[in-house]
C-alpha cells in the first residue's frame, strides 16, 4: 500500500486516474484542492478530502504528512509558482517522488507543421510558464517524473506510446484516460521514469494537427 497526495484532484485526469487507483490499488488517496466542496469521496477508508492551495507551503506540508508519492495535475498561470512551492514542501517534509503534469512544447520539441499549429495555439506566455516550471522540477534534486501530453481527448481509449526529452515529440492527441493510466503505472512502479520529462501520444496520430481540430 502506497500513500499518494494528489495535488489538483478535481482536474479531469486526476479523477480518472484517482478511479483507478481505487479499482485497481489499494492505495490510500489524499485529494488536495482549493475547493473541497467540488469533490466527494467514494471510498472514505481509503480518501481523504484536504482543501487547500499550492502555492501555500504550509497547507501543502500538513498534507505532506506520512506521504510516499506525490501527484501534482496542477496548472494556470501560476504554475512556476505551485512549482517553487511544491519543491520547498516536498524537501522540508523530506518526501522525494513527485510525478508532475507539465504539457508538449516547453523545449521546443515538436517538429513540423503540428509544432508551429501547437506554438500559435498556445501562445501569450503559456509554453514559457510551463517551461519555467518545468525547470524547477529538473532542478529539484527530487525523483521526478514530468509528463507532457499531446493535445487531450475525452476518448475511451487507453493508448499511448512515450518520448524522452531530447527526442521530436511523436503524435498530436492522446486520451485523458491514456494520460492516467500512465500516472498510475508511475505510481504502482515508483521507480519507474525517475529524472525523465517523458512525452505521451497516441501512436497513429501523426498530422498537423489533432483531429478534433
Amino acid at each position: 500500500m502506497t500513500n499518494v497526495l494528489i495535488l489538483g484532484a478535481n482536474g479531469k485526469i486526476a479523477k480518472l486516474a484517482e478511479a483507478q487507483l481505487l479499482a485497481q490499488t489499494d492505495h490510500q488517496l489524499t485529494l488536495f484542492l482549493r475547493r473541497a466542496s467540488r469533490l466527494s469521496v467514494s471510498d472514505a477508508t481509503r480518501e481523504t478530502i484536504v482543501e487547500g492551495d499550492a502555492t501555500d507551503q504550509a497547507s501543502l506540508k500538513k498534507a505532506m504528512e506520512g506521504q510516499d508519492i506525490v501527484y501534482a495535475n496542477l496548472g494556470n498561470h501560476d504554475i512556476e509558482k505551485q512549482a517553487k512551492t511544491v519543491v520547498a514542501a516536498m524537501k522540508a517534509m523530506g518526501l522525494k517522488r513527485l510525478i508532475w503534469i507539465s504539457t508538449l512544447g516547453i523545449y521546443d520539441e515538436v517538429p513540423g507543421n503540428y509544432g508551429k499549429w501547437n506554438h500559435q495555439m498556445l501562445d501569450g506566455g503559456y509554453l514559457e510558464t510551463y517551461a519555467a516550471a518545468a525547470k524547477v522540477i529538473e532542478a529539484s534534486g527530487l525523483d521526478y517524473t514530468i509528463v507532457r501530453p499531446a493535445w487531450l481527448s475525452n476518448k475511451d481509449i487507453v493508448s499511448y506510446e512515450t518520448t524522452q526529452k531530447g527526442e521530436p515529440f511523436k503524435g498530436t492527441e492522446v486520451s485523458r484516460k491514456s494520460i492516467a493510466d500512465f500516472v498510475v503505472s508511475l505510481i504502482n512502479e515508483p521507480t519507474k521514469e525517475i529524472g525523465h520529462s517523458v512525452g505521451v501520444d497516441q501512436p497513429g496520430t501523426d498530422g498537423d494537427k489533432p483531429s478534433f481540430y
